[in-house]
């Protein structure tokens, strides 16, 4: 259906890929990945035609529509989101649109001379938009926007008053409702809650055409694919199976390189040995000529390509009190919104509390209550003694100073540490080399959670709040955070829409509902277990 046959694709001086191969058939639900800069989203563009490879080609069979759906959304606005999304159907979007605007002349006494021409184009409309299925496209197209958490309302408002993040939902909306023969989605799973995730998985699944897709989150392409093509060092291979299955393989695929590698070093050690010891030797010279020979003629092994991992350990954090924070009839509105009316919350020192609720339900204001970032208009927050909280926000990112360098944060933040110990904080971060000079402005959404998140965890405080803190982040450095933080000794809270980060590091849940909240001893995989679902919104 799509395939690139032997591309090369050379960046300013940095080569992408060189006589790479791979192929997307028919009804394939395949995943790409790579390291950040490896050439992702490079390789959509050579398919959708916005870039050309430098040689090689890039073969799509005729009449094959692809739907591509990307981290920029540009500008929309001017229609509802509902509207927005239908026009990614095609021709009936434009017929919707005549319809819309010949209701408002309907109702515009201005026009009321031309009433009868209106009324009879109107019908003409009409049966040309019921011809083209469109009240089951509007229908389908309100269904997308459900399974995304829109709410009737926001349906109905014009898309240039949403945020970012909602509007990335109405583009990704727009390809879904395309049903497209092909789909490549650049990192759908951002800035989604778990419940849109959950609806979209299963969208996916039902989904009959080609997929090619990139992800952060390893639950959803292991729910998904059934084949990665991972970019590595300019080449392009495919693994059979899902994202566990790739890692496994390619750990044993390097063990076997490595293994490879090194029985030949020790070949050729002693080929080397023998060689240097009888060379000066005429009864041997016959010997040591076929062995020269021998080992010109060798294809060498070379050792395997190893990804720079970043790992980080936490300095131990002083121990706090037994009772962390204790909040006790807290009240909180925003306007005529509740949130929250004679709450009653307890945390415990060494316990890990992941907060689960639909959007809106309260998560970021427990967080904010808990930090002090926000008050309770009753009730009281208490935090026990020797507690030093550490929190994560998005609003922090935003806090940045742009016009300091990675480094120069970092030291306004610790002035008593030395140069050596923060390039080795900085480092752990994925800020390497020239990276730490980098100035905070031009920083990526990733590279800012982890600037973030270096500042907050090198003096490590006992309790962390945490308020999405892989919503960025590729699945090496979510990795390497998940890691450190198994490992870390103190109390935790934390709002996550990723469900191996959930799983992993929590061992008691908090659940917002519109019914009531309830607490769960246990993690997340006994939270679902127990309640037969994945998320609050999800209840049958």
């Amino acid at each position: 259906m799509i395939r690139l046959e032997n591309i090369s694709k050379q960046n300013s001086h940095r080569i992408l890929f060189f006589e790479a191969s791979a192929a997307l058939n028919r009804g394939e639900k395949v995943g790409l990945v790579g390291p950040n800069g490896a050439g992702k989203t490079t390789l959509f563009r050579m398919i959708t035609g916005e870039e050309s490879p430098d040689d090689g080609q890039v073969a799509i069979e005729k009449q094959v529509s692809i739907g591509y759906f990307n981290q920029d959304v540009g500008e929309m606005s001017g229609r509802s989101a509902v509207a927005e999304v239908m026009d990614g159907a095609g021709p009936v979007s434009t017929v919707a649109a005549e319809l819309a605007g010949l209701e408002t002349a309907m109702c515009d006494p201005d026009r009321a001379n031309d009433m009868d021409e209106i009324i009879e184009r109107y019908g003409e409309v009409q049966a040309r938009f019921e011809e083209l299925g469109g009240y089951e496209l509007e229908g389908r197209a309100r269904e997308v926007l459900a399974g995304l958490s829109f709410s009737q309302e926001m349906m109905e408002t014009d898309v240039g008053a949403l945020s970012g993040g909602w509007k990335m939902r109405v583009a990704l909306g727009r390809i879904l409702l395309m049903r497209p023969d092909a789909m490549l989605l650049d990192e759908p799973s951002n800035h989604l809650d778990l419940e849109s995730l959950i609806w979209l998985e299963e969208f996916l699944k039902g989904y009959e055409g080609a997929l090619l897709m990139t992800s952060h989150d390893r639950e959803f392409l292991n729910r998904i694919v059934t084949k990665i093509v991972e970019i590595d060092g300019g080449s392009l291979t495919s693994y059979s199976g899902d994202y566990a299955f790739y890692e496994r393989q390619r750990a044993l695929n390097e063990k076997q390189q490595q293994a490879q590698f090194e029985r030949q070093q020790a070949m050729l050690a002693k080929e080397l040995k023998f060689i240097e010891r009888f060379k000066a030797r005429a009864s041997h010279a016959s010997q040591v000529q076929s062995r020269v020979k021998k080992l010109d003629k060798i294809e060498r092994f070379e050792p395997p390509k190893r990804r720079q991992t970043v790992s980080f350990d936490f300095p131990p954090a002083p121990r706090s009190g037994q009772d962390v924070v204790i909040l006790k009839n807290v009240h909180k509105s925003y306007g005529s919104r509740t949130i929250y009316q004679g709450l009653d919350f307890m945390i415990r020192r060494k316990e890990r509390w992941c907060v689960m609720g639909v959007n809106g339900a309260g998560k970021s204001t427990l967080l904010k209550l808990v930090t002090g970032s926000t008050e309770p208009d009753v009730g009281t927050v208490a935090v026990g003694g020797s507690v030093k909280i550490g929190y994560f926000s998005q609003h922090a990112m935003e806090l940045l100073d742009g016009d300091k360098t990675v480094f120069e944060s970092l030291e306004d933040s610790f002035p008593q540490a030395g140069l050596g110990s923060l390039r080795a904080l900085a480092g752990c971060f994925g800020f390497s080399g020239d990276d730490v000079e980098k100035k905070c402005r031009v920083l990526s959404g990733g590279e800012k959670a982890r600037l973030v998140m270096a500042t907050m965890l090198f003096n490590p405080p006992n309790f962390l709040v945490l308020d999405e803190p892989t919503n960025h982040l590729d699945l090496d450095t979510k990795q390497m955070l998940i890691t450190a933080l198994a490992n870390y000794e103190g109390t935790m809270l934390f709002v996550s829409h990723d469900r191996h980060f959930l799983a992993t590091l929590s061992n008691r849940v908090l659940e917002l509902t519109p019914e009531g909240i309830h607490q769960y001893s246990g993690g997340y995989t006994e939270y679902v277990a127990r309640t037969g679902q994945e998320a609050p919104g999800l209840h049958s």
